[in-house]
This record gives structure tokens, sequence and C-alpha cells, in this order.
């Protein structure tokens, strides 16, 4: 049995403003067994002094590819499996050394990249994954372009990061599959994207009918649907059909900001600025087709006033990045400082932590400080509510970084 005390901490237990000055955290194993709010006495545990420093739950990242290598998808698609692989590995390495102990994969993350990282033949966060995404031909996740002719074999396409499914009976289906090797959510797109080349951004994607299906597959796991969306009606459509994770949700009104808002638990919001940043200023460089230049000024354009109407809502929402290539991934870590201009910083603190948890059903488990949740713990060196720019530098400012009661960095 492995015992630890982290003493003299600034805790910010994921949730609460006011923060345990003082205080002390035991570990036992993986898991948190006692906050205290002085020094805690535990024979044979190893003492560690934490000077001070401010200490808060690992992050977690609700919209992170393993394989997202490069937005060229077709060159992702053609890659062999063991090289895709190694590149995850390094993905997944940097997520983790950035302070991100729990990352989401809705589209390409699998049983296989979750394995090796839980028997500790990879380095990387806690891999929550919803296996391939499903999408309508013709929907966003249909990289044919308009020239490509149809397979002589009559085959759906079947790539990296999804499939194409059509049909309430193939949803079903296919759902039904995931789940089977252990998804932990499915991800559905209904709104069209900026990557892929024939869909129009406003573009309605699914049946009522299809989309039921998948929700209700999703239900008799006690398990839920992500959902790629964009569009207001999407949103809508989201909250309709018992849809729990509205990701990008970057054209919406404030009206159906405030119904995001009284859902009170059963859908949230899940902004990735990062990748919208990612592509308005390195879009040509990423060899993206012009009418994806195009889509992106129109989700960037409304993207910070869909943020502002959630806000004023008091819509309870998560953190996403969806970041491509390995050289932007750094980037992730300035999601705080993205939209720092309209959140405190303790509501995207809540946001990277206890919200994010809420939205994966692993409240006291993930995203706090509490006796019973994992052992995934950041100190910093700084205190990020103070100034939430911190948070975009972890290599200078996080001294400690752990997983599971482990040490993945220690500076002190």
């Amino acid at each position: 049995m492995s015992l630890r005390i982290l003493k003299n901490c600034v805790i910010f237990d994921g949730r609460s403003e006011a923060l345990i000055e003082g205080g002390s955290i035991v570990i036992e194993n993986d898991r948190i067994r006692e906050v205290s709010t002085g020094e805690a006495c535990v024979a044979g545990a190893e003492v560690i002094d934490m000077g001070g420093r401010f200490v808060m739950p690992g992050l977690l990242d609700l919209h992170f590819h393993a394989y997202s290598i490069s937005l060229n998808m077709a060159l992702v698609d053609n890659m062999t499996l063991p090289l895709k692989v190694a590149h995850a590995a390094r993905l997944l390495k940097g997520a983790l050394h950035r302070g991100y102990t729990t990352v989401r994969d809705p589209g390409g993350g699998e049983i296989g990249l979750h394995l090796a990282i839980s028997q500790g033949l990879m380095e990387g966060p806690r891999l929550h994954y919803g296996g391939k995404a499903l999408s309508q031909t013709g929907g966003h996740g249909d990289v044919r372009p308009e020239h490509q002719v149809e397979s002589p074999c009559g085959c759906s396409l079947n790539n990296t990061f999804n499939e194409v499914v059509d049909g309430v009976e193939n949803v079903r289906k296919f759902c039904r599959n995931e789940l089977r090797k252990g998804a932990d959510h499915i991800k559905i797109f209904i709104s069209g994207g900026v990557s892929s080349p024939t869909d129009p951004i406003w573009m309605p994607h699914y049946t009522d009918e299809e989309i039921e299906a998948a929700v209700h597959e999703t239900r008799t796991r006690r398990k839920y649907v992500v959902a790629h969306c964009h569009t207001d009606d999407g949103a809508r459509r989201c909250l309709k059909l018992g849809i729990r994770s509205i990701d990008h949700c970057t054209i919406i009104t404030q009206e159906t900001a405030n119904l995001i808002a009284a859902a009170d638990g059963s859908t949230y919001a899940v902004p990735t600025i990062a990748v919208m940043e990612q592509v308005m200023r390195h879009g040509p460089e990423l060899g993206l087709r012009a009418e994806s230049l195009e889509k992106i000024k129109v989700v960037h354009a409304s993207a910070y006033q869909s943020l502002e109407y959630l806000k004023r809502a008091g819509a309870r929402i998560g953190m996403g990045t969806d970041l491509f290539e390995e050289r932007f991934h750094p980037m992730q870590s300035q999601e705080f400082s993205f939209r720092s201009e309209i959140f405190s910083p303790i509501d995207l603190l809540r946001s990277a932590t206890s919200i994010n948890a809420e939205i994966m059903q692993k409240t006291g488990l993930l995203g706090s400080i509490e006796a019973g949740a994992y052992a995934d713990m950041i100190a910093i060196d700084k205190n990020p509510m103070r100034d939430i720019h911190v948070m975009s530098r972890p290599d200078e400012n996080f001294s400690v970084i752990m997983k599971g009661g482990e040490f993945v960095r220690r500076r002190i």
C-alpha cells in the first residue's frame, strides 16, 4: 500500500471559490483518502511539503482526438495502424505533461489505446473513448470530395475518425457495437463542419428518428451521446432529443443559451475555441481547401458571441480543444486565455475540472479533490484565480503533475 501526504497546500477542490489555505491531502494508492484544513498525520506516509502552492484537480479535455495527426484526413487514413499509434502516443503524452490527466476522445479513440495506457504500456491521460463517430452520407464525417466516385463494392465510408451510417436500424446496430467495445459515449454529427468538403455549416444532419435511436442505445448502457454541432437549430435538436454534450456550440442565440441553462444538468455546451483559433491563424499552411477557409470565418465570427450568451444565461459549460497536428497541440493550454475576456478564472477552472467530470458522469471520481476521487492533481507555482494566464504556460508554472497518486512531474 502506498501512502502520501501533500501538506501546506492552497487547495482548490474543483468547485468552491473558497480555497483551503494550509491544507493537506492524504493519498492512499491511486485515490484521495482525506482532505484536511490543517496538517494530517498518518503513520508510515511519505510527507511532501508543497510550499504553499496552488493545488487543484488534474485537467480534463472533453474534445481531444488521439489520432489528430493531421487535418489531411486522407494522410491519416492511409497510415499503417502502428504508425498512427506511435503518433497517438506522443500526442497523449504531451497532453498529460500539460496537466490534462483525463481526455475524452469523441471520434477515433478506442479500446486499444485505453488498455495501453491503463496497463502502463503508454504514458498518457485517462482515455475515455467513443469509438468511431457516426456521419450520414454527405455529412461532416463524409470526407469524399464531389468528384470521388462510389466505392465499387458499395461499402460505406469507414475511416480513422468515423463511419458513414444511414438509417435508424443501421444507427442502432452501429451504436450497439461501439458500446459493446466499451465506448464511454457515442458521437454523432448533426450539423455541417469546417474540414469536410461538401456539407454547408447550416446543413442539418440525420433525422430525429436516427438521433433518437443513438440516444436510446446509449441510455440502455447508462451512457450518453455527444453531438458535433455548430448551429442554433442543431443545439435545439440536442435539447429536444436528449443529447447530453453539445460540442462546439458556436452559432447559437441567447434564447437557445437560456434553454441550455434551463436543461439543469441534462444537456451541456462544450465549446472548443482552440481549434478555431488554430484554423483561423494557420488554415492555409494546414492545407485546408478554400471552402473550409470560408466556413471557419463564419464559425469564428459567432463563437465568442455564443460564449457570451452562455455566460449570460448561467449555463454550465464544459471545455474541449479539438486540435490537430503535434506542433499545434500546445494550444490546448491556451483555451483558458482564449475564453478569459468572457469568463472569470473560477468559471474556467470549474469548466476544466468539476463541470467536465459532471458531463462525463464521473462526479466524485474525476475533476475534484475530495475523499474517494482519483489522486489526479496539479500544483501550480502561481495562483490562477489571480491570473488565469498561468494555465497557458504549464511547462513554466506547473511544478507537480500527479495521476493516480503517481508523479508525472515533480519539481519540489
